[in-house]
């Protein structure tokens, strides 16, 4: 009995393959294209009986030509480039706002020593001059941060600008000021 549900099973499951599949392979290693037909399973005997599923497939009317040369393309009928405009324009009124964002600064300098970070700075300025400065004091320290990045490879070309300079600077990230 467990024998033959196996059977059963296995020719169903055989049978749900061959429905899916568009080619059928055959025991010699060739496929052949399937025509609507596949074969059922003989509990009995074992052999292969082909049975017609073409008659379950959905049938579409073919479109004629005379059909599609009459329809006449659609026009618009809602214009909606007010809508947009308005919508662009509020955007870049929330954009101007914006002063910070998240990005990257090269760190120069952190000493004890004042002259060394203005000179430094002096020096960063000459080479740069299109970046800001930042030199703060903290009791007892200074640093002296440069620059202004949007993204690490920014920061990386304008670090390798400067690598002879400070050979020890390092990137870190912090909110950035946006230039306008």
């Amino acid at each position: 009995m467990m024998k033959r549900f196996l059977g059963i099973l296995v020719a169903v499951s055989m049978m749900g393959c061959a429905a899916t599949s568009s080619s059928t392979s055959t025991g010699n290693g060739s496929t052949t294209a399937n025509t609507g037909t596949r074969p059922a399973a003989d509990t009995k005997g074992g052999a292969a009986v082909l049975v017609d599923t073409r008659k379950y497939l959905t049938k579409f009317p073919a479109a004629t030509a005379s059909n599609t040369a009459s329809v006449a393309p659609a026009a618009p009928s809602n214009h909606v480039k007010n809508q947009v405009t308005l919508l662009m324009d509020s955007v870049a009124v929330v954009q101007k706002n914006i002063r910070y964002a998240a990005g990257y600064r090269i760190l120069a300098y952190t000493g004890i020593e004042r002259k060394a970070a203005m000179d430094l700075r002096n020096s960063l300025v000459q080479r740069l001059p299109e970046q800001r400065d930042y030199l703060t004091f903290k009791q007892p320290t200074y640093q002296l941060k440069f620059g202004d990045f949007f993204t690490r490879v920014e920061a990386q070309a304008a670090l390798a600008k400067i690598r002879d300079l400070l050979p020890n600077a390092l990137l870190v990230q912090e909110t950035i000021n946006i230039p306008k």
